[in-house]
């Protein structure tokens, strides 16, 4: 049985696809390629997919109901990853509109799309550690109140997993939201911290450290985040509270300092940062950290990558990719 899976160009969509495909399933990936960071690195990745005798690529806009519809008909998914998003919680601030479009517009016809196939069996849908906001009772727990969103992005996330509740709830819908944490590894985006650092190191160019280095993030690799999702994929929830629902955190249950982040991606590169210290930016947080014991007990997840041996797999893809 077919695997949609929404923002396969993406970073962690690609990797998705990867393990998906790796173990005999058929992936059809859509995308709409747009232009928050490099289309170049997107369609690298897509590269790497379309060889493969199981995927088919779609250029889609999760948006655009009428396209979304075609796609459904001809396939009638009944297990979806859903990926895609306008990303970034900095981005927001000045580009609301993309993510009304893509996160609040895009994930109604996700939903609605689901709802009109029979049997369908599974959506699974990322959420983001985003929607904890300001919270400082750590680790953050699923019992948490996340009412109070300190960025657009946040409360876009937030709304994806009432939106989805509703939707179990009304329609029977079985569907899983994860809350990510800071995910890192091999083919990442240009736009979070590990990538912008490396490739300032790399061309003797100072990092921004945010609220002077005094920050915390449960920072997660790429295999340990797929692995999850692969298993939850594979366990879609009973209904609890009245609709087929689930939330889990999944990160990587540890939260490293900043300043400790550089000094292991310092050593992978083999070259100190310059570094200037800024202060804390609008919509940011001090500090996440993930509790995963709901995760743990309900699929055995454990993520078993340290920043010691996840960063310095990112800095050797990253010279290999841009021949460093």
């Amino acid at each position: 049985m077919t695997v949609l899976v929404t923002g396969a160009a993406g970073f962690i969509g690609y990797h998705v696809c990867k393990a998906l495909l790796a173990r005999g399933e058929s992936v059809v990936g859509i995308d709409s390629l747009n232009s928050y960071y490099a289309v170049s690195l997107k369609k690298d990745r897509l590269a790497q997919l379309e060889p493969e005798s199981g995927f088919q690529f779609h250029h889609v806009d999760i948006a655009d109901e009428p396209a979304m519809r075609s796609l459904f008909q001809t396939h009638r998914f009944r297990r979806v990853v859903h990926l895609a998003a306008q990303a970034g919680v900095r981005y927001s601030i000045d580009h609301p509109m993309d993510y009304a479009h893509s996160n609040l517009v895009g994930h109604l016809v996700m939903l609605e799309m689901c709802r009109s196939v029979d049997g369908f069996e599974h959506l699974v849908y990322a959420s983001s550690s985003s929607v904890y906001g300001g919270n400082t009772s750590l680790p953050f727990s699923l019992s948490d109140r996340t009412d109070n969103p300190v960025s657009l992005y946040a409360a876009t996330k937030r709304s994806n997993e009432l939106m989805s509740f509703t939707y179990s709830h009304l329609y029977g819908i079985p569907a899983t939201g994860l809350r990510f944490f800071t995910v890192y590894g091999p083919w990442g985006r240009p736009d979070m911290a590990v990538f912008l650092f490396t490739q300032a190191i790399l061309n003797s160019k100072p990092i921004k450290v945010f609220n002077n280095g005094d920050m915390k993030r449960d920072f997660t690799f790429i295999d340990d985040i797929v692995a999850g999702v692969v298993a939850i994929l594979d366990g879609p929830p009973a209904a609890t509270a009245g609709a087929p629902h689930a939330l889990y955190n999944i990160g990587n249950n540890r939260s490293e300092p900043l300043l400790k982040f550089i000094a292991v991606l310092e050593q992978a590169i083999g070259r100190e940062a310059v570094k200037t210290m800024e202060p804390m930016q609008p919509g940011d947080v001090k500090e996440t950290y993930a509790d995963i014991e709901d995760i743990r007990r309900d699929f055995g997840y454990e993520p078993s990558t340290p920043i010691e041996v996840g960063l310095p797999k990112f800095v050797a893809w990253y010279r290999g990719y841009y021949g460093v």
